[in-house]
């Protein structure tokens, strides 16, 4: 859960230079893709992170 926590705090400490109109949602979506084969939980907490940052986005 602190890896999680750590993930969405990096990605939202990214300059908006860096992220290049991507928002932290698709970031994070990007991530659990990326580590899908490896870490199916992981990748799920961090799909889980992206709906609820979308959830209080919106």
């Amino acid at each position: 859960m602190y890896a999680l926590l750590a993930n969405i705090a990096r990605l939202l400490q990214t300059s908006t230079a860096d992220q290049k109109d991507e928002s932290v949602a698709h970031q994070l979506m990007e991530s659990a893709d990326a580590c899908a084969g490896n870490s199916p939980h992981h990748a799920q907490e961090l799909r889980e992170a992206a709906s609820a940052y979308l959830s209080v986005v919106r």
